[in-house]
Parts: C-alpha cells; sequence; structure tokens
C-alpha cells in the first residue's frame, strides 16, 4: 500500500508540471497581449476582427491564472520533501535550481493571489496593481525556465515512463478533477453557457440594462456634469472645432452594433449599443483618415479617464460614441449621455462620460 513519501516523485511532478508550465505560458502571453494593448499607444497592431478577441485572450487569462492553482499545489505537494534534502546546497547548479524555485513559487503565490483579488476589485496594498502584476510575471518565467534547464533530464525520464502505479493515477485524477473544478466555477464570467454554475465568478451578467459595471457614476463623481442641460461633446480636427448636445447626436444617423465590454478582470458581457460613429463625427471636422484619436472625460481624477485610439479603431465603422444600451438610454453608470465603444479593446479603455474627441 502506498503512502505519501512513496507517492510523490518526479513521476506527478512532472506531469502536473507540464501542464503547470501550458498554464503559465498561455497565462503569460495573453496578460502581456493586454498589457501592450492598454500601454503601447498604438505601435504595437491589434485587429478590430472579430470584435470578440479580447474578450477571448483575456477571459483565457484568468481562467488559465486560475487552473495553475490547483496545479501549484499538487506541484508543491509533489516535491515538498526534496526541498528539505541535506545538504541544501551541493553544486553551483544545484544552487541555482533552489534559488530558482525559491523565486518560481513565490513570485507564483503572488501573481495568483493578487490576480484573484484583482478579479475581485479588492486591493489590500498600496502599489498601483497593473505594472507590477506584469513586472513579477516576467520574474515567473525567467525562474521558469531556469528551474526547466536544469531539471529537463529528470523531466523527460519521468515523461518517458509508461506505467504508473494505482496510487499516483489517482493523485493525477485528482489533479486533474480540482483543476477543471476551479475552471468551471470561474469561466462563467467570459463563458455564457457556464454563467449558471461558475458560482464564484466575480462577474454574472447583472448590473443596469443588464450588463455589469466596475467604475459607478457616483464613484467617478460625475452625476452633476453629466446630467446637466449644458452637456457638450467637442469634437476637435484639422483646425475646426464643433460641439454637440445629446440631442445633436440623437439627430444624426445612427449606428447600431452588437460588441463585447471585455473587462482586464477576465470578465465580459456582449451587448447591443446605437449611436454615432466616430468616424463620423470626425467627419463633420473634416479630419482625415488614417489618424490617432484622443478621447477624453467628463471624468476629472480616473485612472483611464482619457484613452488613445490607434487610427484603424478610430476609423472602424463599429467604433461608436453610444447613446442607447440594450434598446433604451444609456443609463449613467454605463456612460449617459454618451461613452466610446469600440471592437476588441479592454473594458477600462472604452471611456465612459464623454467631453472631447481630438485628432492627434
Amino acid at each position: 500500500m502506498s503512502d505519501a513519501k512513496t507517492v510523490r516523485g518526479p513521476a506527478i511532478a512532472s506531469r502536473v508540471g507540464l501542464l503547470l508550465g501550458i498554464a503559465i505560458t498561455i497565462c503569460f502571453v495573453t496578460g502581456y497581449l493586454s498589457f501592450l494593448i492598454q500601454h503601447s499607444h498604438g505601435w504595437v497592431p491589434w485587429p478590430t476582427r472579430p470584435v470578440w478577441l479580447y474578450s477571448f485572450t483575456q477571459g483565457l487569462h484568468v481562467i488559465t491564472g486560475v487552473a495553475s492553482i490547483p496545479l501549484l499545489l499538487v506541484k508543491l505537494w509533489a516535491v515538498f520533501p526534496n526541498l528539505f534534502q541535506k545538504p541544501i546546497i551541493r553544486s553551483p547548479l544545484h544552487a541555482a535550481e533552489r534559488g530558482s524555485i525559491a523565486v518560481l513559487v513565490g513570485a507564483m503565490i503572488f501573481e495568483v493571489v493578487s490576480g484573484i483579488l484583482n478579479a475581485a476589485q479588492w486591493y489590500p496594498w498600496a502599489f498601483f496593481f497593473p505594472p507590477v502584476h506584469y513586472a513579477v510575471a516576467w520574474v515567473v518565467v525567467g525562474a521558469l525556465l531556469i528551474h526547466i534547464g536544469v531539471k529537463l533530464p529528470e523531466i523527460r525520464t519521468a515523461l518517458a515512463e509508461k506505467e504508473i502505479d494505482p496510487a499516483r493515477r489517482t493523485v493525477l485524477r485528482t489533479a486533474w478533477l480540482a483543476t477543471g473544478i476551479a475552471v468551471l466555477v470561474v469561466a462563467g464570467q467570459s463563458v455564457p453557457v457556464l454563467r449558471r454554475v461558475s458560482v464564484l465568478a466575480p462577474r454574472s451578467g447583472n448590473g443596469p440594462q443588464d450588463l455589469p459595471i466596475n467604475r459607478t457614476a457616483a464613484a467617478a463623481d460625475i452625476g452633476a456634469a453629466a446630467q446637466s442641460p449644458d452637456y457638450r461633446l467637442a469634437v476637435v480636427g484639422a483646425g475646426q472645432e464643433k460641439s454637440f448636445s445629446r440631442i445633436d447626436l440623437q439627430l444624426m444617423a445612427q449606428t447600431k452594433a452588437t460588441l463585447p465590454i471585455s473587462c482586464v478582470e477576465g470578465w465580459s458581457a456582449s451587448a447591443n449599443w446605437e449611436g454615432v460613429t466616430v468616424r463620423q463625427l470626425l467627419d463633420l471636422v473634416k479630419a482625415p483618415q488614417g489618424r490617432e484619436v484622443r478621447v477624453t472625460s467628463l471624468e476629472k481624477n480616473g485612472l483611464y479617464r482619457a484613452t488613445t485610439l490607434p487610427a484603424d479603431v478610430a476609423d472602424d465603422p463599429l467604433t461608436v460614441v453610444a447613446l442607447r444600451l440594450n434598446g433604451a438610454v444609456l443609463d449613467l453608470d454605463h456612460g449617459y449621455p454618451c461613452r466610446l465603444i469600440a471592437p476588441a479593446r479592454p473594458g477600462v479603455l472604452q471611456t465612459k462620460w464623454l467631453s472631447r474627441i481630438e485628432v492627434l
């Protein structure tokens, strides 16, 4: 009869580690893409089609991050006794391998914990989450590469074993089951058909006009300015500037678009939007195509109160200054009097409570 000491070992560690490495790689690549989209100012090409592309990549980012939790726990359980074997340091190579493990585990725990708390929008720390999470992700990748480089012969030998005893097979099946359950309980925030069973998904689709929100009008302190009868949207182009009331915008030709809101926390929800295209407004001030556009909110202090639209996004026929959502007047929390909605963009860049559109 096998006990914990005999069940543990390379056979389990290598197989679980392989899947963990794949999850980390996907999580890193999708997170890196998200960071570039938000901070590249257009120098990284990101297509506007399919419109759900960012929903897919960022949903995959969060799902693989969650999947790594049970895999990491099983991996640590499998190698735990080896971490305390003596002598602790046997050679420079062994020291590098031990050091990489310590860094990898510490960085992984930080990434998982901070990522989950970010998805829940709880920030019990003083630092700004995105750049720190991004920087530590590089630490994880570096430590993982060192660890794999040192352990590769052992990993190959373990994976080459065809026969695995029943006790170890049970542990592996438990690991796969736990990973599947972890994915299932959160995936519904980005996979609509799973919303009823994803009991731990932070966003379920509930909210004003059947769409979740992250930042309310009250949090943005925007209510008075957004509902003022003197509200005007300024559009600045090639030496011209015009301003439009909400009624002016309503009287223009309206475009309907079905587009998702896709947030960095991993949740996404599709909705029906209606309004005036950004290109339509730019044409009114004779702004040429192929130019970046700066979009600014009425909000004064938000971290994402302004965003730069790459030229292809600004000119896209589905990039809309939305006035209506799901058949009704845009709710104040969703950006009334008007907001930006564009295809395949992070939610933080879908600026609400628009005040100014300016060609750069």
